[in-house]
C-alpha cells in the first residue's frame, strides 16, 4: 500500500506534467469541479460530454469531442466521472470507446463508483491495447470535489500509480493505493457502508432526541465530543434539522452504491446486514420521490414525513 498526500507530491519520476493532454469525461456534481481543479493545476483540459454544452461551464476555450474515441485520440490520459458501471463500459470498451483512439502507453483514471468485477474485466481488456487503467473512486462528496480535497481510492499499476501523482493531488488531499485492479473500488464499497451506517445512526438519534422533546441541536453537540463524533454528525446531522437535502450526493447514486457492495458481498458469501437496512431506507425515499435528494433525506424516512 502506498499513501501520498498531495501537499507533498513532488514531480520526480512522473509522467505526467502540465504538459500532459488530459481529457475529461462526466461534467456533473463531480466531475466538473474535478475538472476545473485540473485547469487551476495547469492542465490543458478537453472534453467529451453527451450533452456537449455542458462543456462550455468550464469557462475559456475548451475543446470539445464528439466521441470518447476521438477524445481519447488526443490525451496522454482520461479521467472520467461518470454515473454507473454499463456508463464506464460504454466510454472505454463501447463502440466509439477509449480504447478505439487512445495510443500505446496512455492512462485512464476512473473515479466513478462502480463493480470491482467489471473494472477488472475493462482493465484486462484495456492492457491488451497497452493502455492502463486505474479505478480511483473518491470520497468527500461535493464540497470535496470543489475544494480539490478529495479522499482517493486506487487501484491498478504501481508504476502509473506513482506517476500520475500530480495529477490526482489536483484533485485529491489523501490519495492512497489500495491493490491491484478492482482493489479501489472494494475501498469505496466499504466506504459506503460505514457512510450509509453512519448516517441511519446519526438519524434515528436526532429523531429519538426529538421525540423525547430534548433539542437534537444540543444532542449533536454534546455527541461531537466523544467517540460518537464523526464528519456525518458534523456536517450532515445540521442538514437533517433544518431539511436541507439539496443534495451533495444523490439518494439514487447511493442507492446505486449500496447495490455494488452487497452484490459483492453477495459474492464473497457475506451477510451485509446494516449495508441492506440503509439500502432499503434509500428505495423507501426514492419510492416517496426523494432520488434526487440528498442521501441524508433518509431522515424523512424513519420521521414519516414527506421528504
Amino acid at each position: 500500500m502506498a499513501r501520498y498526500n498531495s501537499e507533498k507530491i513532488s514531480m520526480a519520476n512522473t509522467f505526467l506534467s502540465d504538459k500532459t493532454r488530459v481529457g475529461c469525461i462526466g461534467l456533473g456534481i463531480m466531475g466538473l469541479p474535478a475538472a476545473k481543479n485540473l485547469q487551476r493545476a495547469g492542465y490543458t483540459v478537453s472534453a467529451y460530454a453527451r450533452r456537449p454544452e455542458s462543456t462550455k461551464t468550464l469557462g475559456g476555450t475548451v475543446a470539445s469531442y464528439s466521441s470518447p474515441k476521438e477524445l481519447g485520440a488526443v490525451c496522454d490520459v482520461v479521467v472520467i466521472n461518470v454515473s454507473d458501471t454499463p456508463d464506464v463500459e460504454e466510454v472505454t470498451l463501447g463502440k466509439n470507446g477509449l480504447v478505439h483512439g487512445m495510443k500505446p502507453g496512455s492512462a485512464i483514471i476512473d473515479m466513478s463508483t462502480i463493480s470491482p468485477a467489471t473494472t477488472r474485466h475493462v482493465a484486462e481488456k484495456l492492457a491488451e491495447k497497452d493502455i492502463t487503467f486505474l479505478d480511483a473512486p473518491v470520497s468527500g462528496g461535493q464540497k470535496g470535489a470543489i475544494d480539490g480535497t478529495l479522499t482517493i481510492m486506487v487501484g491498478g499499476s504501481v508504476d502509473m500509480f506513482t506517476k500520475a501523482q500530480p495529477l490526482l493531488a489536483a484533485m485529491g488531499k489523501t490519495i492512497t493505493h489500495i491493490g491491484t485492479s478492482g482493489a479501489g473500488q472494494v475501498a469505496k464499497a466499504c466506504n459506503q457502508i460505514i457512510i450509509g451506517a453512519t448516517i441511519e445512526g446519526v438519524a434515528e438519534a436526532m429523531v429519538l432526541a426529538q421525540k423525547n422533546g430534548v433539542d437534537a441541536a444540543a444532542v449533536r453537540e454534546a455527541l461531537l465530543g466523544g467517540f460518537a463524533g464523526s464528519k456525518v454528525l458534523e456536517m450532515h446531522a445540521p442538514r437533517m434539522l433544518h431539511n436541507n437535502f439539496t443534495p451533495g450526493f444523490k439518494s439514487v447514486l447511493h442507492e446505486k452504491d449500496m447495490k455494488i457492495a452487497l452484490t459483492n458481498g453477495g459474492e464473497n458469501n457475506l451477510s451485509l446486514p446494516a449495508a441492506e437496512l440503509f439500502l432499503q431506507r434509500l428505495q423507501a425515499l426514492i419510492a416517496l420521490g426523494g432520488g434526487d435528494l440528498d442521501s441524508t433525506a433518509i431522515y424523512k424516512v424513519i420521521t414519516g414525513e414527506k421528504p
